[in-house]
């Protein structure tokens, strides 16, 4: 099983697919990457040489920001927003939605589930 960023790949995969498993790499960035070292996209993970995986965990490691540097960049540009006092910051620490969704009805992925009220809790005992 290949190993890079720290991420272990799965054998049955093309390196394409699998490559996507990396956090911060997708589709379009494998494919990039396995054309810059000259790597058959199709080409599953075990059958890849030692040399080929170690060409692809350089050109990773060199030219991308994955796994957890990407994770730390990602927060601490949230945590800047925040500091700031921009409208994003503050719908980041309230936990809304940032992009400008409505949230009357949707948002509950953002928002979490829906928070009984204590009207329905009163009624609820009162027919016990």
């Amino acid at each position: 099983m290949a190993r890079i960023a720290g991420v272990d790949l799965q054998k049955n995969k093309s390196i394409e697919i699998a490559l996507s498993y990396i956090f911060g790499i997708g589709r379009v960035t494998s494919s990039k990457i396995l054309s810059i070292v000259d790597v058959d996209p199709s080409k599953k993970v075990k059958d890849l040489n030692e040399k080929e995986v170690d060409s692809i965990r350089k050109e990773i490691e060199k030219n991308y920001l994955v796994e957890g540097s990407l994770r730390v960049d990602i927060s601490n540009n949230i945590k800047r927003l925040i500091e700031i006092g921009s409208f994003r910051g503050s719908r980041h620490k309230k936990g809304l939605p940032v992009r400008g969704q409505r949230t009357q009805t949707n948002a509950r992925t953002r928002k979490g589930p829906k928070k009984a009220s204590i009207a329905l809790k009163r009624k609820a005992s009162a027919k016990k």
